[in-house]
Parts: C-alpha cells; structure tokens; sequence
C-alpha cells in the first residue's frame, strides 16, 4: 500500500467525525498517540510498537488530509532526492 492509499483508506473510515473535529483536536489525539508510541518504545514491546506506529501514521494521515495535503507528495516533494538540506543519503 502506498502513502496516497494508506492517506484515501483513513479518509474513507475517518475523515467524517475528524475533520468535524477539527484540526487542532485531531492534533491533540495524535499528540496522545505519540505518547502511547513512547511508553511502547519504553517497555520495548514489539507488539506494542507495532499497533502505536500504525496509530500514529493514521492519524498524521487524518491530520494531512484535514490540511487538504496529500503527504505522499509532500513527503516525496521534501525527502525524494534525499536529505532535504545536502541532497544526499545518508546526510553529510
């Protein structure tokens, strides 16, 4: 699955109650997922991890569609040729 399908896939089963909630809220429940991602990364369960990675780009995804971004080109347009300042990867 690409971005753009992961971004269309999360429109089509959130975007209704997210973007009426507007986009400071979403904000604050990505915030408390990133949270959740911290404790998993503290507990160092990868099952945990799994589920908190997986819930914190769906809801970066809701966020960007709220914005009216589609964050696989925003993504491609900043990191496509590499590290945004040197152009090179690994960074110099």
């Amino acid at each position: 699955m690409t971005i753009r399908e992961f971004q269309q896939l999360i429109e089509r089963i959130y975007y209704a109650k997210d973007s009426g909630r507007g986009r400071e809220a979403t904000f604050m429940w990505l915030v408390e997922e990133i949270g959740e991602l911290s404790r998993a990364l503290r507990r160092k369960s990868k099952r945990e991890l799994e589920g908190e990675f997986a819930d914190c780009a769906a809801w970066l995804s809701t966020l960007a569609s709220i914005a009216g971004l589609d964050l696989e080109a925003e993504v491609q347009d900043k990191y496509g040729a590499g590290c945004p300042k040197c152009r090179q990867a690994p960074c110099e």
